[in-house]
């Protein structure tokens, strides 16, 4: 018997894939949205390979309101929804910001029209650390504590700010009609997670980040660095404030993301707060010539890097302070930097293509005979 089931947009991305794993594992359902624009559908498969459960999947933008209207009406069964479907670049936020704004925030205006039509009442929403812009501004605010005034630096972060807005007046909204009519109105609910700097891939190496074209992360980049097909990883500036003047950054491995969304989903559902932050981190920061030699260490060579300029919208610490969510949602990463190290490594190595290619048939064995013993 399903616990619950969820609408997942933006399920065959990196985090999106990774959470509908631990919510199928978790005895959810799972119907999947997701246009494929920057991931690919065989992330369903290698879900089903790795739990034995398969998503349903359909092909849609989230932008696109009728569309979701229709996945809706089929499965009256959707009781929350996981909000992942964004475009999710920094740099090119600011190069293209007419199509973050229309992705990020009309994508997430059409989920909430069509939630609101369906009477879908929680929402799980992946924002983003980026929302604090330069915590350093403020004393005492490193660590960062989901008090920290918001104060985005880039488009990026921006239209992570506003969707955050809309959610939370959205919820309230629907609170104060329900209970003004006399009708039950605790079931609206919204989680806003900001999570900070995900990275790794599954233990078994066959299911990780496969971005199109070129990744805008650290660990990806490093992963192609190491592979060959990229020459050396770029340094966005030497000269910050830090032991060794690279810019300071919160790792979590993305399984420990993953659970972190099943944590949120399971305390709205329980506790219905309203409208609630948390911050999903792992509370320590790492410089990237930490990462760099993290990375390198378990691939076993130098990799090469060059300093260059800083990027813009770029900022100096971005440190989770994860108390609220450690005491509340009963969560705390379990995996260490060195963990998501190797299982990049093992992931990027055994699949260069991505899902572009079969995963080796060694690493399918291995899958199945673990399956086995438990």
């Amino acid at each position: 018997m399903a616990v619950g089931t969820v609408l997942v947009t933006g399920g065959t991305g990196y985090i999106g894939s990774f959470t509908t794993l631990a919510l199928l594992e978790n005895d959810y359902n799972v119907v999947i949205v997701d246009n494929l624009y920057n991931s690919s559908k065989v992330a369903v498969d290698r879900i089903e390979l790795i739990c034995g459960k398969r998503p349903l999947f359909y092909e849609v933008d989230v932008t696109n309101e009728t569309a979701l209207d229709e996945v809706f009406a089929k499965h009256p069964e959707i009781d929350s929804v996981i909000h992942f479907a964004a475009l999710k670049a920094v740099g090119e936020s600011g190069e293209i910001p007419l199509d973050y704004y229309r992705t990020n925030v009309g994508g997430s205006i059409s989920l909430l029209r069509s939630m609101e039509k369906h009477n879908v009442t929680n929402i799980v929403f992946s924002s983003s650390a980026t929302v604090y812009g330069d915590a350093t501004r403020i004393p005492n605010m490193i660590p960062i504590p989901e008090h920290c005034p918001i104060e985005a630096t880039n488009t990026y972060g921006r239209t992570k700010v506003m969707i955050e807005q809309v959610i939370t007046d959205q919820i309230h909204a629907q609170r104060q009609k329900n209970q003004k009519a006399g009708k039950p109105f605790e079931q609206w609910n919204g989680a806003l997670l900001r999570y900070f700097n995900p990275c790794g891939a599954h233990p078994s190496g066959i299911m990780g980040e496969d971005p199109q074209g070129v990744p805008y992360n650290l660990l990806p980049l490093l992963g192609k660095v190491a592979t060959g097909e990229r020459e050396k990883l770029l340094v966005f500036g030497d000269d910050y404030a830090s032991k060794d003047g690279t810019a300071i950054r919160d790792y979590i491995h993305v399984l420990d993301l993953a659970s972190g969304h099943l944590a949120a989903l399971n305390y709205l559902r329980e506790h219905k707060p309203g409208v609630r932050a948390w911050n999903l981190g792992s509370g320590r920061g790492s410089t990237v010539f930490e990462m760099i030699k993290a990375f390198s260490k378990v691939v076993g060579r130098d990799l090469p890097y060059e300093v260059v300029g800083r990027r813009q919208g770029d900022v100096l610490d971005l440190t989770a302070n994860p108390a609220r969510a450690n005491e509340e949602l009963h969560w705390k990463t379990q995996l260490t930097l060195e963990d998501a190290c190797a299982d990049l490594w093992r992931w990027v190595e055994n699949n260069p293509r991505g899902y572009r290619q079969d995963p080796p048939a060694e690493l399918l064995d291995a899958l199945k005979a673990s399956k086995h013993k438990n």
